[in-house]
């Protein structure tokens, strides 16, 4: 059933279409398991600054095999301006062991399993299943969490309530695109802290818009 809201969501997607034709991951990799570390890096940092990180860590670590046998202190080392350098160092190593010893080294590609690996919520499992596998996803980070909110598309912070209350208002087949185009969106325009809300191209379908 077409309801208003999906009309409405649908019209959002369209605009960001527009403004924002290409749709793509803003983290650099090549492998699948390279993206799930880079992830793992992002948290409480900046994807500029992860890609600085994971190009002298993939040179150094060129394959999965050589993650899991790396030494804690020298992952430390290298992903030291990440922040939280021991919790990620110690979790891409674990992740490493976990997929070479239950997937044969193959990045899982359902929620059930990329859930079981370590240091991967629902987040990161729905970067995956989008980006890597082209399944129905929704990325709730920070982005699309204040921005759905604002455009009236969801409601609260918790990431796994506002993924559920997206999946019903959102064409699925566009989610995951939709989801790097937010992010790109809350950079230029819709920000945390000072939004451009003048010239904004979703002033008209935004609901804080017309409560400001």
């Amino acid at each position: 059933m077409i309801t208003a809201e999906k009309t409405r969501a649908e019209k959002i997607v369209d605009r960001l279409e527009e403004v924002y034709p290409e749709a793509q991951c803003s983290l650099e990799y090549e492998k699948p398991y390279e993206l799930l570390i880079s992830v793992r890096l992002s948290a409480q940092c900046t994807d500029a600054r992860v890609n600085i990180v994971t190009k002298e860590l993939f040179a150094a670590f060129p394959t999965l095999e050589s993650f899991a046998n790396a030494e804690l202190s020298e992952v430390e080392r290298i992903v030291r301006p990440c922040g939280l350098f021991h919790t990620k160092a110690k979790s891409i190593i674990e992740l490493s062991k976990k997929l070479l010893g239950d997937f044969g080294g193959r990045v899982p590609d359902s929620m059930e399993e990329l859930l079981t690996l370590p240091g991967v919520g629902r987040k990161t499992a729905n970067l995956i299943l989008g980006d890597v596998y082209k399944q129905p996803a929704v990325v709730t980070d920070t982005h699309c969490i204040r921005i759905c909110g604002r455009l009236g598309l969801s409601e609260g912070s918790d990431p796994a309530k506002v993924e559920k209350q997206l999946r019903e208002v959102l064409p699925m087949e566009r989610a995951s695109d939709f989801c790097h185009r937010l992010v790109n969106f809350g950079r230029d325009t819709c920000s945390a802290r000072s939004p451009k809300c003048s010239g904004c191209p979703l002033s008209d379908l935004c609901e804080w818009q017309g409560k400001k």
